[in-house]
């Protein structure tokens, strides 16, 4: 079955009691219980809703997994998904991880004794040097964020399991559409389904998508146990974006191949990150693990003034944080995404003040790259 007719018929596409075309948002706290010796499947709304196990089914059937969770936001998601370790345990991190990952790793989880490296994840000798006997999980980002490094999956995934090590990826930028890591032997996959996944910028969400059963149990009582769920009428809004997933990639990421040829040849633009571009360091292994190269890039206008100047100059993209909307959001990392990083650390991840991160949406692209032309000037 191709992806497209997947995306419409998940499983989920009617409701089994009515036929109704869209499943239904049950507002129910709790449930009623015929017998308290044998629990119904559902018991009580943090555990389980019925809207949101469609939904939660829908992510692994896309993901080509067999157990799904959803939780209130992307970083929900990420940090229910790092509880499953405990104190004494290291874990391995991309050193350009988003910033709200970073936050998670060095403001919260490190209280608690649970310690990390960063590295850099696309050399494969550097993730097998950070490795300790106390070290139990991979972290990836491919591409990261914002800088779009790659990472090579199947060469993380063969030192994880050389170590007994638990990978665990944000597949956020790609989405299940054009990168299926569960299928390249990574563990657990993430989304923040803020993005493209609800894709109209009205939804904050997180799925999670695995198929091994024990390592779903300890999600699943994460998933519990902590409560950052999804309430049901964002997981019945986000059920509704999923559907378009693809014909909005498709579209977004065409034109985001024409605006980074085209910022790769303005003089105003020292450099430009897009695993499209065939110079790109990662565009090879790109291709070779996913099958398209997303609607997110980022490019270099040299300093922070410049970047600003450009920010205040265009008219189309929104400058705000996130992505992933039908409208194209252009954000500054340094003071976004990023800014929990300081300064020095995320110069040396080459996050610089003159870097500015470009989410491309469903307008025109001759109306977006004019646009972009006159802000540059």
């Amino acid at each position: 079955m191709k992806f497209s007719t997947k995306l419409i018929h998940t499983g989920h596409d009617t409701d089994p009691y009515t036929g109704a075309a869209s499943i239904p948002i049950y507002h129910a706290s709790t449930y009623h219980q015929e017998d308290v010796d044998q629990i119904g499947p559902y018991e009580y709304a943090r555990s389980g809703n019925p809207t949101r196990k469609a939904l939660e089914e829908t992510i692994a059937y896309l993901e080509n997994g067999k157990y799904g969770y959803a939780f209130s936001s992307g970083m929900a998601a990420i940090s229910s998904v790092l509880l499953i370790f405990s104190q004494g345990d290291h874990l391995i991190v991309p050193e350009d991880v988003y910033g709200g990952t970073y936050r998670m790793l060095t403001s919260v989880l490190n209280r608690f004794g649970i310690e990390h490296t960063f590295v850099d994840t696309t050399d494969l000798d550097a993730i097998r040097k950070a490795v300790r006997p106390e070290t139990r999980g991979l972290y990836l980002e491919t591409p990261s964020n914002p800088t779009l490094e790659v990472t090579d999956l199947r060469g993380a995934v063969a030192i994880a399991k050389e170590h007994n090590l638990i990978t665990m990826i944000d597949n956020t930028f790609m989405t299940p559409y054009y990168q299926n890591p569960l299928d390249l032997g990574v563990d657990i996959v993430i989304h923040s389904a803020t993005k493209f996944l609800g894709g109209h910028s009205d939804v904050l969400a997180g799925l999670v998508a695995l198929s091994d059963e024990k390592l779903a149990a300890r999600v699943e009582l994460i998933q519990k146990a902590f409560g950052a769920v999804l309430g049901v009428q964002d997981c019945w809004i986000l059920l509704r974006g999923i559907k378009t997933l693809q014909a909005r990639m498709d579209r977004s990421t065409e034109s985001a191949q024409k605006i980074a040829e085209f910022l790769r040849n303005h003089p105003a633009v020292e450099n430009v990150f897009y695993t499209g571009l065939s110079d790109h360091p990662g565009h090879a292994l790109h291709e070779s693990q996913a099958s398209g190269h997303g609607a997110v890039l980022s490019f270099d206008v040299g300093s922070g003034e410049r970047a600003r100047e450009v920010l205040k100059k265009v008219k189309f993209p929104l400058v705000a944080v996130s992505l992933g909307g039908v409208e194209s959001i252009l954000s500054y990392p340094a003071l976004m995404s990023h800014k929990a990083m300081p300064r020095e650390v995320r110069l040396e991840r080459g996050i610089t003040d003159g870097l500015l991160r470009f989410s491309v949406g469903l307008e025109d692209v001759d109306d977006l790259i004019a646009d972009l032309d006159q802000a540059l000037l």
